[in-house]
């Protein structure tokens, strides 16, 4: 454990000092909420990985604050001169959550002072300008402050790769091994936080002009004449993509926007959503509302820094949120029509439904199966499209190599009214992919253990006893991950199929007490697609249960 007085003692903030100090004495006099408190906040440093660091605020090595920060960037930016050289050039980027934009700076002051380069962007803006930012300036690394989607409690720092560092397939990328590594090396031979110096100026705005640039580059992703005729509800779900996004729509055509009201404007305490993720039930309730009062043909919704986009439709039968394999064929199959043409790679995830490499190989394009996480599928060679099923999509690699909600959400909005000209609906786009490739069904299977050693446990025991049959049919291949395979490397995962070609892909979850299981069951249309649909969803419910009972661990674990 981390010493509680040695640390205080050199926190640069005097509000998460004195915050420790508090929470030490409470401790001292027998709280033992304190006492708890403080074993979490020094059980050890908050872990540099692929992700960057994520966590809760407050004082503390376990948490996010200035000093955990200020020790980072030192570790970033000797990490970066120890590539390139001393003048290695690092752009910074922040959204609205609480301390973003401190950490923003703190950031900018270190690397200002340690002799690097540092460009900041002068307001919170989407995570997507950040990652355009390092290949529009041809940056050597990009440091975006944020949490993405998690609650108003925690905060972020997601790392980029680009210019010097890294080769083509890799700028603008975020990290993954084994820079992560040498990284969190360098940042654990930092000085304490406040022996680590900082400079008062010296750093520089990004201009205007890039911001300007990404707009530009997002408009010329449709043409510019097209059908605008669709009514879109829009909702930035209390983050920073408001209004870019707003604006992107309106350059592109798309006037008949409405934004919800309650969630337009940045708010890091997210006061209308329980969990700002709109892949959370009930997180799309007001934007579905809105569009029933406005009979919109779309509703759009961004995460709070904007790099991933849900979808929902009106349908037959109500309103419907579109899951992100629906959304990742959609945009795929509009995407495809230029690159069978141009030529290039679609890119999607291992957990993320099969239909695009389908998709792709009709249109005459290849297709690269990645692990999860963009800082795998944006690195696919030659890639023009990539998704994963959580909703995240990359649209416009050349100019952004990582998800991207806001061009994902033009793209989605254009390929919607060019199917209303036809009188058509995306609800008809999915039934066409259905009656050309056969029903697709995704669906997830999620067991959450009472603490993190028991994810390795059950992943244990389902190698040890894999099922004979999933959803009635024989199980074919039990692949274990752990290994690697020739198209990917190794990680901790299981894949299962049957002789129907049902699967499911087991992993841990890297950041919470979970075991996820993704579920895709294949069916063909023999006579039509919704008898296709229900066979389907009738196996998938087959096998979720078995799944579920497959992962369960012996009541004496």
């Amino acid at each position: 454990m981390i010493d509680i007085d040695s640390w205080i003692e050199h926190d640069p903030d005097e509000v998460t000092r004195q915050e420790l100090i508090a929470l030490k004495q409470k401790a001292e006099g027998g709280d033992a909420d304190a006492q708890a408190e403080i074993a979490d906040r020094f059980s050890g440093p908050l872990e540099f990985g692929t992700a960057g660091l994520r966590g809760a605020m407050g004082g503390g090595p376990f948490r996010m604050n200035r000093a955990v920060v200020r020790k980072a960037a030192a570790g970033l930016v000797e990490f970066l001169q120890d590539k390139v050289g001393r003048d290695a050039l690092i752009v910074i980027g922040y959204d609205a959550r609480h301390n973003s934009r401190d950490f923003a700076l703190d950031t900018a002051a270190v690397a200002t002072a340690a002799g690097a380069r540092a460009l900041i962007y002068p307001r919170y803006l989407p995570t997507p300008l950040l990652a355009w930012a390092v290949r529009y300036l041809d940056a050597d690394a990009g440091v975006m402050v944020t949490a993405s989607h998690n609650p108003p409690k925690d905060n972020g720092y997601k790392v980029y790769l680009g210019g010097r560092v890294v080769d083509e397939d890799g700028r603008g990328v975020q990290i993954v091994p084994p820079h992560d590594s040498e990284i969190a090396e360098k940042i654990a031979a930092t000085p304490p936080a406040d022996e680590i110096p900082v400079a008062s100026t010296g750093w520089s705005l990004i201009d205007e002009s890039v911001v300007e640039a990404y707009l530009e580059r997002t408009r010329s992703l449709i043409p510019p004449e097209h059908s605008s005729d669709i009514k879109i509800v829009h909702t930035s779900m209390h983050g920073v993509g408001g209004e870019t996004m707003m604006k992107v729509l309106k350059d592109a055509g798309f006037t008949n926007v409405h934004e919800v009201e309650e969630q337009a404007q940045p708010d890091p305490d997210f006061p209308t959503v329980s969990f700002p993720n709109p892949e959370e039930p009930g997180a799309l309730d007001l934007a579905i509302e809105k569009a029933k009062k406005v009979g919109a043909d779309l509703v759009i919704a961004n995460d709070p820094d904007a790099d991933r986009c849900s979808i929902a439709i009106p349908t037959s039968t109500g309103w419907r949120q579109l899951n992100g394999d629906e959304i990742g064929s959609v945009l795929g199959e509009q995407i495809a029509k230029i690159g069978a043409i141009t030529g290039g790679t679609f890119a999607s995830s291992v957990v993320s439904s099969r239909l695009l490499k389908e998709i792709a190989g009709r249109h005459g394009i290849a297709h690269a199966t990645t692990l999860t996480g963009f800082k795998w599928i944006a690195r696919a060679p030659q890639i023009i499209f990539g998704y994963e099923e959580a909703i995240g999509f990359c649209v416009d690699p050349e100019g952004v190599k990582d998800k991207d909600g806001i061009t994902a959400g033009l793209l989605f909005a254009y390929i919607a009214a060019q199917l209303k000209t036809r009188g058509q609906t995306v609800e008809d786009q999915l039934d066409h992919l259905a009656q050309t490739h056969g029903v697709y069904l995704t669906a997830p299977v999620t067991i959450r253990v009472s603490d993190l050693s028991l994810m390795p446990a059950t992943m244990a025991h389902l190698r040890a006893h894999s099922p004979e049959t999933l959803a009635g049919s024989a199980v074919t291949s039990v692949s274990d991950l752990s290994e690697g395979t020739p198209d990917l490397p190794p990680t901790d995962a299981i894949i299962l199929l049957n002789e129907l070609g049902d699967r499911a892909v087991v992993r841990p979850s890297g950041t919470e007490p979970k075991v996820k299981c993704y579920l895709e069951v294949i069916e063909p249309v023999a006579t039509t697609v919704q008898a296709a649909r229900e066979a389907a969803s009738k196996r998938m419910s087959h096998l979720q249960k078995d799944m579920s009972a497959a992962l369960a661990l012996p009541s004496d674990s």
